[in-house]
């Protein structure tokens, strides 16, 4: 007797990734959405600008994120903040303010404040109390971070009385795509302390997440537009956010 060859199968394989998007986002409108940036509104005679605090672990993307920002509003490539690739240590050691500026020489109602990295240990990165501190206002510009002892109110650098202005209105959290499953417990420990003291001082807390065209997902890879099909991209969104909502006190 002879052998019986199999039939084929008449199930299609399950997808790697979706056939509609997880998110939608209308890829023509950047245009408006500049102008949407360029025109909010301070309704209070106090605020000249919307403070943004940026932290996460080191080599994240947080430098990088603030010059493409300024690149977009440019025209063209501008690097405003220093950043270094695959580094190991954090490159910004100082509390320091970047303002936006676009090619018709007009800023932009918001500010971003870059800070040093979040390392796993204690005698490294950034003090979680002085996230906590840059968030209260207490953290004059050009502050040298400390990373084993936060702020006190007898440094130079010490805001005693902070203003509206000198506050944070809006943390970011900066995780990379590519090595969110790699993050160390230590890391986020601090930044879920961060996110839980911006929840108890209304502060608006949004995720960011850097590095997804790199060697994560060939859809991606191929075309960014696609990234809201990505089945890859939506799990490290997942696990990044979980990251962030996560504190260990």
């Amino acid at each position: 007797m002879g052998s019986r060859s199999s039939k084929p199968s008449l199930t299609a394989p399950p997808s790697a990734d979706f056939n509609t998007p997880w998110r939608k986002v209308d890829w023509t409108k950047t245009e408006q959405l500049k102008d949407e940036l360029r025109g909010i509104q301070l309704n209070h005679p106090q605020l000249q600008h919307l403070r943004i605090l940026l932290h996460g672990p080191v080599g994240a993307g947080k430098s990088c994120f603030i010059n493409s920002l300024q690149s977009v509003f440019q025209g063209e490539i501008k690097a405003i903040a220093y950043e270094q690739s695959f580094a190991k240590k954090s490159c910004t050691r100082t509390y320091k303010t970047y303002r936006i500026i676009t090619n018709n020489s007009e800023t932009l109602p918001f500010i971003f404040n870059d800070v040093m990295g979040l390392e796993a240990t204690e005698e490294d990165g950034m003090h979680p109390e002085d996230v906590v501190n840059a968030m209260l206002g207490h953290i004059k510009d050009g502050y040298k971070f400390n990373p084993t002892t936060p702020i006190s109110a007898e440094d130079q650098g010490f805001i005693r009385e902070p203003s509206l202005q000198d506050k944070v209105h809006c943390l970011v959290s900066v995780v990379p795509a590519n090595s969110i499953s790699r993050m160390e417990y230590g890391v986020i420990s601090k930044m879920g302390i961060a996110r839980e003291n911006a929840k108890r001082l209304g502060i608006p807390h949004v995720v960011i997440m850097t590095k997804v065209d790199e060697d994560i997902c060939p859809l991606v890879q191929k075309d960014l537009t696609q990234i809201y099909k990505s089945r890859k991209i939506k799990e490290k969104f997942r696990c990044g956010t979980a990251a962030t909502d996560s504190a260990h006190p």
